[in-house]
């Protein structure tokens, strides 16, 4: 167990300044940090990879996990047993070898537990379901330093808040998850001029109503800086773009999304057959530290006037650089795994994703347009998606509409139990790793 002064984060624009850094490289320094965190009266935040934040940190003990990233493939059980430092990538690259695949998100640097205790929404999850729902056992440290063995019979109420619940009731230090036997998926992106957005957005609701489970998609817009390493079509243009993972084959895939190529001339299209491999390629998300302000409203249904709308508030005209995605959401995410768990709002039809980059833009100013996105669309709410809020959302002060009634109570009654002082924050924290 080390103590560093600096802490290294993909997320760059709040402040993480511990009292104590912690760089663990196993279960017994997490364990002796919790204690001794308790013993001092201190806080206790974690940081996995650095993709994300623990919160605006100030003062108390964080952990760092990144050191923990062992990865075991067992191809006979199809599952992973994954630590907490682990990214996407390397958890994808062991299970290739094997013809078998994660329920990983869109960027391969994300840390793929803390990702999964926020629920997990993968670029399959409309065919598989969240990934929280494929877990089979985690290792956690909890308030009283105990390294705990959690299965759904040896503790089922904690197996079922630490699968959706974040990381408010201990530190998980691995976990065991089921894999997907996908090697090969249909998939990629295909752009238009912004000035068709509205048609574009018309055009891809209408789409969403007809495909099948086995296809998952979101559709994206934002202007495009004017820098020389974008290509040539989208660099400094307003880009609408919609962006396809699908297993079915290569002719599937190519019926599948003759309407959307339908809608008109292309800026680009990239859609192919390709090895899962070559998933991040989809959504081509930045892979350099930046920083960034972000909200995900989950919304139980979304027509196409007020769509357009939150397009406009955040279009070319907008006071703060916005890149808004629209994930489509139903299929398997709707259907609780059993044993359950406390993934919420399982009957949401989109979730809507607002993320601004903090260059030149503050933080006041882009809260301030979140919130009109949000009135805009305040009939179909439902609630906030904990891995999507990012440096405290709008929301900075609760984190109450995480979860709807009934789930948040059940965890309250659980940091009740298992972490009384509240050694581990408020009530329920956001989840550190979001993509």
């Amino acid at each position: 167990m080390t103590a560093t002064p600096a802490v290294e984060s993909f997320q760059t624009g709040f402040t993480i300044g511990p009292d104590v850094l912690v760089e663990a490289t196993g279960d017994a320094d997490v364990r002796a940090a919790v204690r001794e965190a308790a013993a001092r009266g201190l806080s206790v935040a974690v940081h996995a990879t650095g993709h994300g934040l623990p919160g605006p940190v100030e003062g108390g003990t964080l952990i760092s996990t990144r050191r923990m990233d062992a990865v075991q493939i067992d191809p006979v059980r199809r599952t992973a047993r994954i630590g907490a430092g682990a990214t996407w990538g390397r958890v994808a690259g062991a299970a290739a070898t094997h013809g078998l695949a994660p329920l990983n998100g869109s960027a391969p640097g994300v840390g793929a537990v803390s990702y999964t205790l926020g629920g997990g929404l993968g670029i399959l999850a409309r065919e598989f379901g969240y990934a929280a729902d494929h877990v089979r056992s985690l290792d956690v440290v909890t308030a009283d330093g105990v390294l705990r063995h959690v299965t759904p019979d040896s503790e089922p109420d904690l197996f079922w808040g630490l699968r959706g619940g974040g990381h408010r009731l201990g530190v998980v230090t691995a976990l065991e998850t089921g894999l997907v036997a996908v090697e090969r998926l249909y998939g990629g992106s295909i752009a238009f001029d912004g000035a068709t957005a509205p048609e574009v957005l018309r055009r891809y609701l209408e789409w969403t109503r007809t495909v099948p489970e086995t296809c998952t998609s979101s559709l994206a817009a934002l202007c495009y800086p004017d820098m020389p390493q974008l290509p040539e079509p989208l660099r400094g243009r307003y880009v609408v773009s919609v962006r396809v993972a699908s297993t079915g084959t290569a002719r599937d895939g190519e019926a599948l999304v003759a309407p959307l190529r339908a809608i008109g001339p292309a800026l680009s299209d990239s859609l192919r057959e390709m090895p899962y491999g070559e998933s991040p390629t989809i959504h081509s998300d930045p892979p350099l530290p930046h920083a960034y302000y972000g909200e995900g409203l989950m919304l139980g249904g979304l027509d196409a006037g007020t769509a357009a709308g939150v397009l406009e508030l955040t279009g070319p005209e907008a006071p703060a650089m916005t890149v808004v995605q629209l994930n489509h959401l139903g299929g398997a995410l709707a259907s609780p795994p059993s044993p359950g768990n406390a993934v919420p709002y399982r009957d949401a039809r989109f979730l809507l994703r607002l993320l601004s980059p903090l260059q030149g833009t503050d933080v006041t100013a882009a809260r301030a347009l979140f919130a009109r996105v949000a009135a805009r669309t305040a009939r179909h709410h439902l609630g906030r998606a904990l891995n999507f809020s990012f440096g405290g959302g709008g929301h900075p002060e609760t984190g109450r509409d995480f979860h709807g009634p009934g789930t948040r109570e059940r965890l309250a009654g659980l940091v009740s139990r298992y972490d009384p002082a509240s050694l581990f924050g408020g009530a329920y924290g956001v989840s550190r790793d979001a993509r």
